[in-house]
């Protein structure tokens, strides 16, 4: 089974039935006004500097002829008088450079040099008290849960009130009318270009800083007009990182293998039969982009090869892999200038009909310290340190996920996919017990952007993140609506902390938005997604149902204590039919706002 992707469902809807909606105008992101030329002025003469009072160089006078007497008499010869002696011209001192003062250069407000961080105890207290303010913009708070609790200044601005406006750091505007979404990033610019957001952006002063589970070129433009500075390497880069064959390439490089594959496009089920010859006739195809099992196809004749040949023929060069008998595992890590820093290996949860409508999609993961067996875990971490120090060479840094699958025939692994940012498994990654001992993984993220030295030993660090001690057991589950209807919700879940009974049914316990509130394998976090008044359709998601333990056993079946989970949530939303005259329309492939 193919590892899926964490990024597409069925288009939701537009939350109203909308009238007319009207784009709403970007808000009017000011353009810096531009500079003018300074006048040119007259060149400034410099006054020369004054001659010390040198005496003019005397000029010999003719001595003045005396008046000659009325009388004719005898004239006595004229004397001539030396000329009086003049004191010595005092030579002038030349006059001082007029000392040009040293130009005291104005202290460009420099900021004091930032001292190295040395040590994970430094590198906390530096987001302790940190002063820029952080954004996280995206449909929820999801994937970057609790990291608030982390970074000073670090707030939510989403699309979606999960709590009820009882988060401190979650802002969420006023709804405007805004065309039908098609994306994460259709969200993320509706929120930017949103008044309300542009003003709650201004209230926190400094030079704000954003970061994004999905961005494009467009978003990056509405950010440069707006003075916001993005946390992550360029929309263009991590596009062409996204794109699963440059996975395949990238891979090759570091030396991580793929299962075994060829690449090329396929016009028809005879170039398909052609291409494939070296790797047999059971074969799973997945197209450049796409995820949670929407883009793979699984194709062992024509007949299958018809089936899905709409979404293959046309779609660029496509993957063609040997089908195997595989788990997939996702695996978290950090790209710095250090080293790459490296998460637990995780199982993942894929195409339970429970959970997912879909065939080979994502629907949660699991984290326990005896995942797989050590060779397995050890490789898994080797093999994302090679692929992390390789992005570095291409020019990415940061945060991103890679998929594995394990063939459980011979305990080979493979690389499956990567996703050059944060995902659906962050929140399990970002929680765990290393975590609390040390930081979470998004914290180094912040660390390689932030501008400020470090130095810290990453083998120590991954050496200490393998160790089963720092791993304690947690699950997630994603709850889509599984059945093929679309209505309208009347009643839904709150989020916060739920129990279950002995009966296996569930209640509301208390309000919570803390995760770690969960105090036993009886206690669950639930996080609303589809609330009142929104379309519940076929592959919609309902919420993120989080809880200690497992959500599978050993053989990766879903447990009795999950399925009641499951259950117990889905029981708890209440909806009415369409009105008659109401048609919906929902198009195929849609996306996922997690």
């Amino acid at each position: 089974m193919a590892t899926p992707a964490k990024r597409t469902t069925k288009k939701a809807p537009a939350k109203k039935p909308a009238a007319k909606k009207v784009a709403p105008k970007r808000a009017a992101a000011t353009k810096p006004a531009a500079k003018k030329a300074p006048a040119k002025r007259a060149p400034v003469k410099k006054a020369a500097p004054k001659r010390a009072a040198a005496k003019k160089p005397t000029v010999k006078k003719a001595p003045a002829k005396k008046a000659a007497p009325k009388k004719a008499a005898a004239m006595k010869p004229t004397v001539k008088k030396a000329p009086a002696k003049r004191a010595p011209a005092k030579k002038a001192a030349p006059k001082r450079a007029t000392a040009k003062k040293p130009a005291v250069k104005r202290a460009v407000a420099r900021k004091p040099r930032q001292k190295k961080l040395k040590n994970i105890s430094e590198v906390r207290r530096y987001f302790h008290r940190n002063e820029s303010p952080i954004f996280f913009i995206s449909a929820t708070n999801f994937n970057l849960l609790g990291l608030d609790e982390w970074c000073r200044n670090f707030k939510y601005i989403n699309y979606i009130d999960c709590y009820d406006g009882r988060h401190p750091n979650v802002f969420v505007p006023t709804e405007q009318a805004h065309p039908e979404f098609e994306s994460i990033e259709d969200i993320v610019a509706y929120l930017l270009e949103h008044k309300e957001v542009i003003d709650f952006i201004k209230s926190k002063g400094g030079k704000p800083k954003a970061v994004f589970l999905m961005f494009d070129e467009r978003v990056e433009k509405i950010c440069k007009e707006l003075g916001i500075e993005v946390w992550f390497p360029k929309a263009a880069l991590r596009e062409a990182i996204d794109h699963k064959i440059e996975t395949v390439r990238i891979g090759n490089k570091a030396g991580v293998p793929s299962v075994p594959n060829v690449l090329g496009e396929i016009d028809s089920w005879e170039t398909l039969k052609k291409l494939s010859k070296p790797i047999g006739n059971d074969l799973v195809l997945q197209s450049a982009f796409g995820d949670s099992g929407h883009t793979t196809f699984f194709i062992k004749n024509e007949k299958d090869f018809r089936k899905h040949q709409e979404d293959i023929i046309g779609q660029g060069e496509i993957k063609v892999m040997k089908r195997i008998n595989c788990r997939g595992s996702a695996i978290e890590a950090c790209a710095t200038s250090k080293g790459t820093i490296v998460g637990p290996l995780m199982t993942e949860l894929v195409g339970f009909k429970e959970l997912t409508p879909y065939r080979g999609g994502w629907c949660g993961n699991e984290i326990f310290s005896d995942a797989f067996d050590a060779k397995i875990r050890k490789k898994a971490r080797e093999y994302t340190f090679k692929f992390g120090n390789q992005l570095v060479k291409e020019g990415y840094r940061g945060y991103f996920e890679l998929d594995f699958l394990i063939d459980q025939n011979n305990g080979e692994i493979y690389l499956g996919e990567c996703n050059p940012r944060v995902t659906g498994a962050s929140s399990m990654t970002n929680h765990a017990a290393f975590a609390h001992a040390d930081a979470p993984l998004f914290l180094f993220h912040l660390l390689e952007f932030c501008g400020v030295p470090f130095d810290l030993d990453v083998n120590e660090l991954n050496n200490r993140w393998a160790d089963a001690d720092n791993i304690d057991e947690w699950c997630q589950m994603v709850i889509k609506h599984t059945d093929d209807n679309v209505d309208i919700i009347t009643d839904a879940p709150e989020s916060g902390i739920w129990h279950m009974n002995k009966d296996g049914s569930i209640e509301f316990n208390r309000f919570d938005y803390h995760r770690r509130a969960v105090e036993s394998e009886q206690e669950a976090f639930f996080l609303r997604i589809s609330g009142k008044g929104d379309y519940r359709y076929e592959g919609a998601d309902l919420g993120i149902l989080i809880t200690r333990g497992r959500a599978m056993d050993n053989r990766f079946r879903l447990t009795k204590r999950s399925k009641a989970w499951i259950d117990g949530i889905k029981s708890q939303y209440a909806a009415k039919p369409l009105p008659k005259a109401k048609t919906i329309e929902m198009s195929d492939p849609a996306f996922k706002i997690l």
